[in-house]
């Protein structure tokens, strides 16, 4: 089902790296040490706006630089 709040996400289980671009402005977030179970079931949340705010977004790290701005778009192919 789409999503109003995700506009995709993508995960690295190597890194356990979660990235979630928003649709309210098209940026990338990177979430560390996201495990493999989380990401499982966000991936399998009817609802991947409701799972993201309840489980993720104030869960886990948010990786950003070193002016505080979230990580650049990725060239890496999600969904």
């Amino acid at each position: 089902m789409p999503s109003n709040l995700i506009r995709k996400s993508c995960y690295d289980p190597a890194t356990k790296i979660l990235s979630i671009w928003l649709v309210t402005n098209g940026r990338r977030y990177d979430y560390l040490d996201v495990p493999p179970e989380t990401y499982g079931a966000f991936s399998r949340a009817f609802s991947k706006g409701w799972f993201f705010n309840r489980h993720i977004r104030s869960s886990f790290t948010l990786r950003q630089d070193e002016h505080g701005r979230t990580a650049p778009p990725a060239n890496s192919a999600g969904g």
